[in-house]
């Protein structure tokens, strides 16, 4: 792996450095906080050059700064050249101009480049834009690398998890790290799908691997803090935190993490509590076909789409009874087992009237189609959305239903998960449900 060294006045130089240290330039940029501040002020006072140059060294530190769309703008006044192509379509694929950025890439091969690097480049564009037919296709045409080529893996790996064959992606992501041993991207990719497939020892495994030869590797060391905090090591994902405020003083993320690490270590988790809510949920999921009900009953509930434990508490017996066929004997039978149980016909409907006669945010999204989205289209940390699967939250209509306490009541659900997805919901417009 390159070591970065300070490089930072070369990219503004009178000619252009090769690819290899422009990537080596925004290693070093990156690796700390007060790196991306003086950058930024050098490149504050190269913006006002103009020319062919001077546009394309300036586009290009817009892209390393995440500046896109600026970069987008630079680029296209500079000069034609390799590093002027790449770094355009890169900015365009940021930007989601899938087709744009297609052909800034055709227009590689006019100088020189390497048709590995630049057909490789093509298919992350393509799986970015969902085409991922288009992004087979180009793989197949470079299957001649497949023993030689860690980024050919990468890439492969990529492509698989999008289509979601986890299992081969993980294949193709220790072949990529067989052949190239230090590929962070490859490693860091690896170490997320194992954590998301239930794999925590072989994440922790990956991602200390990577941090130990990137000490500044923010992601994989906040991933690897969470990690170790679900474990109780919270010593341990205290000095991943501090690696990451060591460089990165302001990181908002990791300053917030750090307030959650220091409360877990003080957190009482009431067992017995969090058994009586599992026990309740495995039984709201019994289906009815488990209960002895008359022929007449089962077929009621079968033609009114009703199918377990939890279906009927969120039905009330005048709805029941409203049914055809369905009379007082079938609803006294059912109720008879609920009581069984500890419950009721619309208990769930009594507490979602409590909740709704409390003041909710007045927020209203312009596109209700929203609501009905996944809270996986929320692209949210593997610790966010591990407590939302054990709420059960499946749609961001759920989600909104929730309070900022009933959130931060979870296990290992700290402010840094709870304000993650007050940002996310915020971007749509939406909110968590307030509480006076």
């Amino acid at each position: 792996m390159e070591v970065a060294v300070q490089p930072v006045s070369d990219l503004f130089a009178e000619n252009l450095p090769s690819i290899d240290r422009i990537k080596a330039i925004s290693s070093y940029i990156h690796s700390s906080e007060a790196n991306i501040i003086a950058f930024v002020q050098k490149l504050e006072q190269n913006l006002s050059q103009t020319g062919p140059k001077a546009n394309l060294a300036n586009g290009i530190g817009l892209v390393i700064v995440g500046r896109y769309r600026e970069a987008i703008e630079k680029l296209e006044k500079g000069k034609d050249s390799l590093e002027k192509f790449l770094y355009l379509a890169e900015s365009l694929r940021r930007m989601r101009q899938f087709d744009k950025a297609i052909e800034a890439l055709n227009k590689c091969p006019d100088f020189q480049a390497d048709p590995l690097s630049v057909s490789l480049q093509k298919i992350a564009v393509y799986r970015c834009s969902s085409n991922l037919q288009a992004a087979a296709n180009e793989l197949k045409k470079n299957a001649n690398y497949e023993n030689v080529s860690a980024d050919y893996h990468y890439q492969l790996a990529r492509l698989r998890e999008a289509e979601g064959l986890y299992d081969q992606a993980i294949e193709n992501y220790k072949t990529a790290i067989e052949l190239s041993p230090d590929h962070q991207k490859a490693i860091f990719h690896l170490a997320y799908r194992c954590d998301l497939m239930g794999d925590e020892e072989a994440a922790i495994d990956y991602y200390k691997h990577i941090t130990s030869s990137s000490p500044v590797f923010v992601s994989a060391l906040l991933n690897l803090a969470v990690l170790y905090e679900d474990h109780n090591q919270f010593e341990k994902a205290s000095m991943c935190v501090e690696k990451v405020l060591q460089h990165h003083p302001n990181h908002k993320r990791a300053t917030l993490f750090k307030k959650d690490i220091e409360s877990s270590k003080t957190m009482v988790y009431d067992e017995e509590k969090e058994k009586k809510k599992t026990i309740r949920n495995q039984l709201l999921e019994t289906p009815i076909t488990d209960f002895e009900l008359s022929v007449r009953s089962r077929n009621c509930l079968r033609k009114m789409n009703i199918t377990t434990v939890g279906d009927l508490m969120r039905i009330t017996e005048t709805e029941l009874l409203s049914y055809k066929n369905f009379g007082e004997t079938s609803l006294k039978e059912i109720k008879i087992i609920l009581a069984g149980k500890g419950l009721r016909l619309g208990m769930a409907v009594e507490e979602s009237r409590q909740e709704s006669a409390e003041p909710t945010s007045e927020i209203v999204p312009e596109n209700q189609s929203i609501l009905s989205k996944p809270v996986d289209d929320l692209q949210l940390s593997v610790r966010a959305r591990k407590c939302l699967q054990k709420l059960n939250i499946r749609s961001i209509a759920e989600l909104t239903r929730k309070s900022e306490p009933e959130l931060l009541g979870i296990k290992n659900f700290g402010a840094t998960s709870l304000n993650e997805i007050k940002k996310v919901l915020s971007n749509y417009g939406l909110s968590l449900r307030t509480i006076d």
